[in-house]
């Protein structure tokens, strides 16, 4: 299974596929030219258009993961210590991956070396 990353960095992914699938469809709408010479201009008329669709959805998502990338909070993350970028109550660090949050009611405890260990009864 893959890893999950952060939601910034999913809608970046989504844009960076839809790019690559609609520069591959205008490639390949292209190479109907070259096999089928003037039959093929219908058959790369429709595929650079359906390409050019997918690029633009990908440029509209691009500037939808900008817009919530500036009003994200910034902290820094307890497992690397780096900055990262959260969107919602709950999300991953961009760089390691670990889940963080703002939300008391959602967060884990995890205990530390300061927390008192529980007695044990004595035999």
């Amino acid at each position: 299974m893959f890893a999950k990353s952060s939601k910034i960095n999913e809608f970046r992914l989504w844009g960076l596929l839809l790019t690559l699938i609609g520069m591959g469809l205008m490639i390949l709408g292209t190479a109907g030219i070259v096999f089928w010479g003037q039959a093929g201009k219908i058959f790369a008329g429709v595929f650079m258009v359906i390409g050019m669709i997918a690029m633009l959805v990908s440029v509209g998502i691009y500037f939808w993961a900008g817009m919530l990338s500036t009003s994200a909070v910034i902290l820094t993350c307890p497992e690397c210590g780096r900055q990262t970028k959260m969107l919602g109550k709950t999300d991953r660090c961009m760089f390691c991956k670990t889940m963080i949050t703002l939300d008391p009611d959602k967060a884990t405890h995890m205990p530390s070396e300061f927390d008192e260990a529980p007695e044990q009864p004595q035999p």
